[in-house]
């Protein structure tokens, strides 16, 4: 019997092909769309895949959707591919429900369970199927691979304790921090690589950062030796030629249907130049970059649902309010280390107001333009639940403290400005991906909605949360 091929993959096991059938023949229009995209281009340049609020699709700039590519094989020693922790059907990440599946699947002994990186420690006992759940406990409900770093050798804090609940940490010179494995689709939108831009050399193409992102997970999470630079670019390739977006809405329909432009149809064509529409008109010098300002930001990032504002179907009016919603509503946003959070950030004091765009730029993806991490809180003590671990560190000039679940940037610049900085990542196809933020901690995309109410202040209403709702669910 032929083995079945990884991107024909059944999605977690609450979905069926019973369900995708159903979802696309009852969304109005689908039946027409199925037709255009089977015309437009060959069947193995895209895939489409059913989540918790419809169907993902995925199209390919760059040949086929196959085996062929290195992307899908084994590089290293330890049996993973990349593929192993980006998978089409999760919106080329990795999902609980999905890693649930493929530990009972084989009893906790697939590729992605490996004590290297996904194991809550790594001198963690893998002996029986009960303590392989334990040991990847973290990985199983989050979704997290764990990352350990060195502290800067000229760094301007230090580690002075830890609390640890897997007493795993050998030593204060480093720390072990547990992060979502970012997609490898719409990398072409990218202004940094990796949560904490680690990856990212000033001047350099994003292309150059991306090989070498993936010759580092071959050597580190592979266990294995650098490929050869032509397997790195074949690899890179492909990954840059992938667009995922949603597809279709279970309440909403097809999603590029009655003049709306959702979908992933219209991605690659997405005009993106590093800079583009910042509004900070920071326009590094890098290869990519817009050649010029454009002006300032407009605000108006989203421009994908407009056309239904007025449709008679009320759930697609409720997208084209939250995309309206995220453009334009305007709050408070203060105290935003990166942003506008005290000395070494791009802005100099308080920005009075803003709308979510302000970090959220990229049009019509939703990262931000040019690199720049920024601190929103999501590391924070107040935050931290009793299974992730608190860091202390003390900042060497002055004698304060800071407590953080995730140092983030400052692990690799060694600033103490830089404590708890992460990058925003692309926002398309985020109902595939779900847990959210850098750690997981937010389990649905109501729940980052929350946050960020809470966080700034906002004061949605309840019908303003379901519209956003709704308008994420169809990015």
């Amino acid at each position: 019997m032929t083995p079945r091929s990884p991107l024909t993959q059944r999605a977690p096991r609450r979905w069926t092909r019973i369900v995708i059938l159903v979802a696309l023949v009852s969304a109005a229009g689908s039946i027409a769309i199925s037709r255009r995209s089977s015309a437009a281009e060959p069947r193995g340049h895209e895939r489409r895949f059913s989540n918790s609020t419809g169907v993902s699709r995925t199209v390919s700039t760059a040949g086929a959707i196959d085996r062929r590519n290195p992307f899908f094989e084994k590089l290293g020693s330890n049996g993973r591919t990349c593929f192993t922790c980006h998978r089409p059907a999760q919106g080329w990440t990795i999902t609980p429900p999905e890693l649930q599946d493929r530990f009972d699947a084989t009893n906790g002994l697939d590729p992605v369970f490996r004590a290297n990186d996904g194991s809550n420690c790594e001198a963690a006992d893998l002996s029986t199927i009960a303590s392989r759940r334990e040991a990847f406990a973290l990985l199983l409900s989050r979704g997290v691979i764990r990352i350990s770093m060195d502290v800067p050798a000229n760094a301007e804090f230090d580690v002075v304790d830890v609390d640890d609940p897997y007493d795993c940490q050998a030593s204060l010179a480093s720390v072990s921090v547990y992060r979502r494995p970012l997609p490898t689709t719409n990398l072409a939108f990218l202004s940094a690589v990796m949560w904490d831009g680690r990856e990212t050399v000033p001047g350099q193409a994003i292309r150059d950062d991306l090989i070498t992102q993936t010759r580092n997970a071959v050597t580190t999470h592979a266990q294995g030796t650098a490929p050869p630079l032509p397997t790195l670019r074949a690899i890179v390739d492909f990954e840059l030629g992938l667009f995922t977006a949603q597809e279709m809405d279970h309440v909403g329909g097809l999603l590029s249907i009655a003049g709306a432009r959702g979908g992933a149809e219209t991605l690659p064509k997405q005009p993106f130049c590093i800079g583009i529409n910042d509004p900070l008109n920071m326009l590094p010098s890098v290869a990519g970059a817009c050649l010029k300002s454009s002006g300032g930001l407009d605000p108006k990032a989203f421009t994908l649902f407009g056309a239904w504002t007025n449709a008679p179907s009320p759930e697609r009016q409720a997208i084209a309010r939250g995309e309206a919603i995220f453009n334009t509503r305007q709050f408070a946003i203060t105290s935003v280390p990166g942003l506008n959070g005290g000395a070494g950030d791009p802005v100099a004091g308080p920005l009075s107001t803003g709308t979510c765009t302000l970090c959220h730029d990229t049009p019509n993806a939703g990262n931000h333009s040019v690199a720049m991490a920024l601190n929103i809180g999501i590391a924070d003590a107040s935050r931290r639940a009793p299974e992730m671990p608190l860091y202390t560190l003390r900042n060497k000039a002055t004698g304060e403290l800071l407590l953080t679940t995730d140092p983030g940037r400052a692990m690799v610049t060694g600033k103490w400005r830089d404590i708890g900085k992460f990058k925003g990542p692309v926002l398309r196809a985020l109902a595939s991906r779900a847990p959210y933020f850098h750690d997981g901690s937010a389990a649905t995309l109501a729940a980052v909605i929350e946050f960020y109410d809470t966080r700034f202040g906002i004061k949605f209403t309840e019908q303003e949360k379901a519209d956003l709702l709704a308008f994420l669910r169809a990015l």
